[in-house]
């Protein structure tokens, strides 16, 4: 399935169009631990400590000037972290490098998507340079009718932004939208943008999005995902 083709389809005023939102960090890639170590080392480096499991609960899907604006007690813009964020980043990038590789299953399920003409798009709190290097390095970016990540939108996950974006730039109606997510800031961003949302525990059990009422799947892999299952899925009553 080409870009161009996908995003032709886009246009199209097709209320009824499905779509598949993708996280990047930790659900397309399985990259969170490297990420942490990046984010801890970061920290170090300025004699700050901090706990791993604490530190990914609170600001998974957050964006970085964000994370620093928590963790430095001042206010950050995204344009006053950058410096920091450049830091941060190359460090993550230097690391998880030699593992670059999809999630089990991952491009079974998009390849089937495609057939079936399901919208496909990436919603990213990461910075268009680590965009690159994960939809780049692994030349998954033609696969896509949408890429939004942090330099799109204001604010970062659990406010619903890059997912609403996500699907207006499909054409798709967020009830028609599912999101594959590994943070709970991501599922609940979903929450709020009115979508079901599938857990991967790439990162985290189970056991850790139990609150969600709008979790319909939790599995370890997209090798474990029927296409027509999880649109038939509604989420967990109230």
């Amino acid at each position: 399935m080409s870009h161009t083709a996908m995003s032709d389809n886009a246009t199209n005023d097709n209320t009824a169009r499905r779509a598949f939102i993708f996280d990047m960090d930790g659900t397309i890639v399985d990259n969170m631990g490297f990420h942490m170590t990046s984010w801890l080392e970061f920290f170090a480096r300025r004699d700050m400590i901090l706990d791993a499991d604490a530190f990914f609960r609170d600001t998974a899907g957050r964006q970085s000037h964000e994370i620093m604006s928590t963790y430095f007690g001042k206010p950050y813009t995204k344009e006053t972290s950058r410096e920091l964020d450049d830091e941060k980043e190359a460090l993550y990038r230097e690391l998880y490098a030699p593992y670059l590789k999809t999630v089990a299953g991952f491009m079974d399920l998009i390849a089937k998507a495609g057939q079936q003409d399901v919208a496909l798009a990436v919603a990213t709190a990461a910075p268009n340079d680590n965009i690159a290097f994960t939809l780049d390095g692994l030349d998954l970016r033609r696969h896509f009718n949408a890429v939004v990540g942090a330099a799109d939108v204001a604010r970062g996950k659990p406010h619903p932004d890059v997912f609403l974006l996500a699907a207006e730039r499909c054409g798709v109606d967020p009830s028609n939208a599912i999101v594959f997510e590994d943070a709970p800031l991501g599922v609940e961003a979903a929450r709020r943008a009115g979508m079901r949302a599938v857990v991967l525990t790439t990162t985290l059990p189970a056991s850790a999005f139990a609150a969600f009422d709008n979790v319909i799947a939790v599995v370890r892999d997209f090798s474990e995902l029927d296409i027509a299952t999880l649109f038939a899925a509604d989420a967990p009553a109230n």
